[in-house]
């Protein structure tokens, strides 16, 4: 993976070294999201990539997710 071709759509701090990126690219020829947490600037190995279609099936149990914790508060 090269990520100079790839977007970073958001960054989520966690404290002063880590954080949590989304970034979406081309690997392999197929479009794919990364979604890593990458410490002191560096990426770890705790992360997830998927293709796109994927994505729409991990958005849509995330959304769910939430929608089932919001119903409990």
């Amino acid at each position: 993976m090269n990520n100079d071709d790839f977007k970073t759509i958001i960054r989520i701090p966690r404290d002063d070294s880590s954080e949590l990126i989304l970034k979406t690219g081309v690997y392999w020829k197929i479009p794919v999201a990364d979604i890593r947490w990458y410490s002191n600037g560096n990426p770890t190995k705790k992360g997830i990539r998927v293709n796109m279609d994927e994505l729409k099936q991990l958005t849509t149990a995330l959304n769910t997710m939430l929608g089932d914790i919001d119903e409990s508060n």
